[in-house]
């Protein structure tokens, strides 16, 4: 199985099923000298955990991580860091629950696409490494990136921005987003509408099926220039990231689709000048020109399909006998993961940006570019940073 690495220079490798023995992640590129421990680590991993809600499945995962290679004492030395998830929860009962049905592929999961590909020997328990679960080693590393980023005065938050058309209000600040998004377990910021979208959830958990929604994103404090021309854009780069994700389906930048709703001059995001600084009146690029950052906001969307584990009777083919059957799987799962889902879809965008931003600082060293007007239209927080004194 190929493809289980995310970035260049800064790298991500994650190995891991879902009722595997553990989830195991490897961060390549991790500068040395930065303070780190696992309660780091684990701070974004308990976002993401479930059972910790109704709206969560109820496997009962502690989600403990473990920082085996790469730190010292609390400070990262230069090698790779290493990270051990231990699964806990896999109880006979549920995997002879998936046995039941291993040869019948549930509609709307990865079951029949992996038969395809591997044949009879790819994992039927808990879909495998198809599963949500692996993205628990996402979070991970994107905790970690998290880290590197608050030194250069990046952030990124996302939150539910709709969940089965119920929509939040639009124009809420970044700080109001940040106050609000984790009291609830559906994390919309728009308190009201966050009531709303947990009754419909949980009236549709009662019918025996999901329901999904719209995660919206903002990176805040990119410096302009992030982002290499052609293939390796922003956006693409992001998308890459955040397609990669089980259940997301599409990805906005910006404005999006609405865009195509505009004449070009509508739609152009006009620049002036306020105190001797470049800055624009509008945002309909999502804080990305050509691929590059521009200074402005990351505003990223993400259409996230309901979950495809239902109680509802559907029509599945045996593929051992060739026969049609009917298929009620009656297993853990979430009425909807959108609201666990928002610390995957940040730690993703935390990647992206990360990677890109230490190849943009890289080629700048190499090529020895002095570019002031980056800095005097984005001053960088921390051009020189100093290791922790002991």
């Amino acid at each position: 199985m190929l493809g289980n690495s995310f970035g260049r220079a800064f790298r991500v490798t994650a190995c891991g099923e879902s009722y595997g023995g553990a989830l195991l992640i490897i961060c390549d590129g991790v500068p040395a000298g930065l303070e780190l421990t696992e309660a780091d680590i684990q701070a974004e991993s308990d976002r993401r955990r479930p059972g910790q809600s109704a709206l969560d499945s109820p496997r009962q995962e502690t989600d403990r991580v473990q920082i085996v290679s790469g730190v010292q004492e609390g400070v990262t030395t230069g090698a790779p860091v290493g990270m051990l998830i231990f699964n806990v929860d896999r109880q006979p009962i549920h995997v002879d629950q998936y046995r039941s049905y291993k040869d019948v592929p549930r509609p709307g999961h990865a079951g029949f696409t992996y038969f395809m590909k591997y044949g009879p020997f790819a994992d039927w328990i808990g879909a495998g490494r198809a599963s949500g679960r692996e993205t628990a080693a996402r979070v991970c590393a994107g905790a970690l990136a998290k880290k590197l980023l608050a030194r250069e005065g990046i952030e990124v938050v996302a939150y539910v921005k709709e969940l089965y058309g119920i929509r939040a209000r639009d124009g809420m600040s970044l700080e109001e987003i940040k106050a609000n998004v984790e009291k609830t377990h559906i994390r919309c910021p728009d308190l009201q509408t966050a009531e709303k979208m947990i009754a419909k959830c949980l009236e549709i958990k009662e019918e025996g099926d999901t329901c999904g929604g719209i995660i919206e994103a903002i990176a805040r404090g990119v410096p302009p220039g992030v982002g290499e021309p052609v293939f390796d854009k922003l956006g693409a780069v992001i998308a890459h990231g955040i397609m990669s994700i089980p259940a997301v389906k599409g990805v906005e930048i910006g404005d999006g689709f609405a865009a195509t709703r505009r004449k070009g001059s509508e739609n152009n995001d006009i620049a002036y000048l306020d105190g001797g600084k470049v800055k624009f009146r509008t945002n309909h690029a999502g804080g990305i020109l050509g691929g590059i950052s521009n200074g402005d906001d990351i505003v990223v969307r993400v259409a996230v399909k309901p979950t495809p584990t239902v109680s509802v009777p559907q029509q599945a083919v045996d593929i051992a006998q060739m026969k049609e059957v009917t298929l009620s799987p009656i297993t853990r799962r979430d009425p909807t993961i959108c609201g666990r889902a928002v610390p995957v879809v940040e730690a993703m965008i935390r990647l992206a940006i990360l990677d890109l931003l230490m190849l943009h600082r890289g080629y700048q060293g190499v090529a020895k570019i002095d570019n002031p007007w980056i800095d005097h239209f984005h001053p960088r927080p921390t051009d020189v940073w100093e290791p922790p004194q002991k």
